[in-house]
Parts: C-alpha cells; sequence; structure tokens
C-alpha cells in the first residue's frame, strides 16, 4: 500500500526542492539527491515538484484543477455507460416480453 503524505508535507518537501533546484541540472537529479534525505521515493518527490511547476505556469501541463475535474467527469461517464447498459438490457428484457406475450404468438383456440 502506497504510504499516504500530508499536504503540508508535500508542500515542504517540494518548496524544498525549488528552492534548491538552480543547484542541479533537473528536477530528476534534484529530486534523487534530495528525496532520501526527505524520507520521500524519489520519483513520487519529483511527480510532486513537476505538478507544482505545471500549477505555477512554469510547465507545460495540466493543472491539478484540471486533472481533478477530469477525474470527475471519467467517473461520471463510467457511471453514464452502466446506466445505458442497465437500460440497454431492459429495453431487451421488456422487448421479449411484448413479443412473447403478444396475441400473435398465443395459441389460436376456437
Amino acid at each position: 500500500m502506497p504510504k499516504q503524505y500530508t499536504p503540508e508535507v508535500k508542500g515542504r518537501a517540494v518548496t524544498y526542492v525549488l528552492d534548491r533546484l538552480d543547484r542541479y541540472k533537473s528536477v530528476y537529479g534534484a529530486c534523487q539527491d534530495l528525496a532520501p534525505k526527505l524520507n520521500i521515493g524519489a520519483e513520487t518527490l519529483r511527480r510532486w515538484v513537476v505538478q507544482a511547476q505545471i500549477d505555477a505556469g512554469d510547465r507545460i501541463g495540466p493543472t491539478s484543477e484540471e486533472l481533478a475535474e477530469i477525474k470527475a467527469l471519467m467517473a461520471k461517464f463510467k457511471e453514464l455507460e452502466e446506466t445505458n447498459e442497465i437500460l440497454r438490457q431492459s429495453a431487451i428484457f421488456f422487448a421479449r416480453e411484448l413479443v412473447v406475450g403478444s396475441p400473435e404468438s398465443s395459441p389460436v383456440t376456437m
């Protein structure tokens, strides 16, 4: 199970890296060096720093707010697909009932 970090820990770690970023050739290098000192995984720290740079407008990419909106829309889309499938199956079921229960399909008694 992945570790859960508080927003305060994330914020302090990102600030720590961004303040020292000019000493390194890349974000990757900075995170590789600084992550063990912060007791955070290097890739986790790198993703946080890159997202902070995107949110600040220093990099191109979807902001945190846009990512949250995309996640919410994907969940809504999945819910609507499931609802449509239920409605489709219901329509098929009731269409069969109408055909089976129709006067044309019942035996003729005289």
